[in-house]
């Protein structure tokens, strides 16, 4: 057997035990998205764009860097119409996770930090996953909420229509990677500002996640620890120390910031562990419940794929856990 059709057949075995698990995508467009209007795929917005912005000028671009087809790696840029892609599991045990992929504020990587995701928390752990496609800052876009107003969007989408999913309403969390996991970080900490006007009843519903876990997180905007790309895609290149300081997630911190699941390892070379360690010292300061996990080797972005042979592989099995202990009380 070439190895060529070796991969073809892993492929199709892989894509038949998750199709066995989850629920299928309804239709699918060629670049693997489930297509638009279908039972996998929800439009975050009435009207597809976000109330006051307009489409850009460039379409969605959404690239495969992966040549393994068993393996894909794709991300999409230039998101006008921000949405959600659904993974369902046969078993759903009420809990709803909406992700918050990274890619730097640069791009959405899908797959490494999303549907990869799938096997763990939705097969194994039951929980319905929610993978965000978000606007991101530039792009001709001045907006630099635009990505919180998204997963705002995002989390009370899904807790309007939790009986639809089978979910508790209160036991609705976040979870973010990398960048992702400062727009999660954002999310606990901003769920109530008002970065858009309401557009429906939905915009009603409260947007607090009720647990967030966040994943070799970018936290700092200001210090040694600081990844300098996201902080100069999301604030430009010349912020103020003011704007440093609002988008720094460690003093942003409040009493009211949902419990938090912090992991990263110490050796990432792109977000340094610094970055959870000052987050966790801010919930400790704050009396907000954190559990952190720090593992010597991982590197950044090891998500699920890259842990193989490491103590960090541990880690989806020590977040389900961690939910599955959380009582799950939303603001009213």
């Amino acid at each position: 057997m070439s190895p060529s059709h070796r991969r073809k057949q892993l492929f199709v075995m892989a894509l038949t035990l998750f199709l066995c698990f989850c629920a299928p995508l309804a239709t699918a467009t060629a670049d693997g998205e489930p297509a638009p209007g279908s039972a996998d795929r929800i439009s975050l917005w009435p009207a597809g764009l976000a109330p006051g912005d307009k489409a850009l000028d460039q379409p969605l671009q959404l690239v495969e860097r992966s040549a393994d087809p068993a393996l894909p790696d794709r991300y999409v840029t230039h998101v006008s119409e921000p949405y959600l892609v659904v993974y369902r599991p046969a078993r759903p045990n009420g809990v709803g996770l909406l992700i918050t992929p990274g890619g730097g504020y640069k791009r959405v990587v899908l797959d490494k930090e999303g549907s990869a995701m799938a096997p763990a928390f939705v097969e194994q752990g039951g929980v319905t996953l929610f993978v965000l496609r978000y606007r991101l800052p530039g792009e001709g876009r001045a907006d630099r909420e635009a990505a919180l107003a998204d997963a705002q969007r995002a989390l009370r989408l899904i807790r309007s229509r939790a009986a639809q999913w089978q979910l508790d309403p209160h036991r609705i969390g976040v979870m973010g990677f990398s960048a992702g996991g400062h727009l999660a970080a954002r999310l606990g900490t901003g769920f109530d500002k008002a970065v858009y006007p309401a557009t429906d009843a939905i915009d009603k519903v409260s947007a607090r996640p009720d647990f967030e876990l966040l994943i070799y997180p970018v936290i700092d905007m200001a210090g040694p620890d600081t990844h300098g790309g996201s902080r100069d895609r999301l604030l430009g290149p010349h912020p103020d120390a003011q704007l440093l300081r609002q988008y720094s997630m460690q003093y942003q911190v409040r009493p009211d910031t949902p419990p938090t699941f912090l992991v990263h390892a110490q050796d990432d070379p792109a977000v340094p562990v610094g970055n959870a360690l000052q987050f966790y010292r801010a919930l400790l300061t704050a009396g907000v419940p954190a559990e952190m996990h720090l593992f010597p080797h991982g590197g950044h972005g090891f998500g699920v794929r890259g842990t193989h042979g490491l103590t960090t592989a541990a880690w989806p099995r020590l977040a389900l856990d961690w939910i599955a202990t959380q009582p799950g009380k939303a603001s009213p």
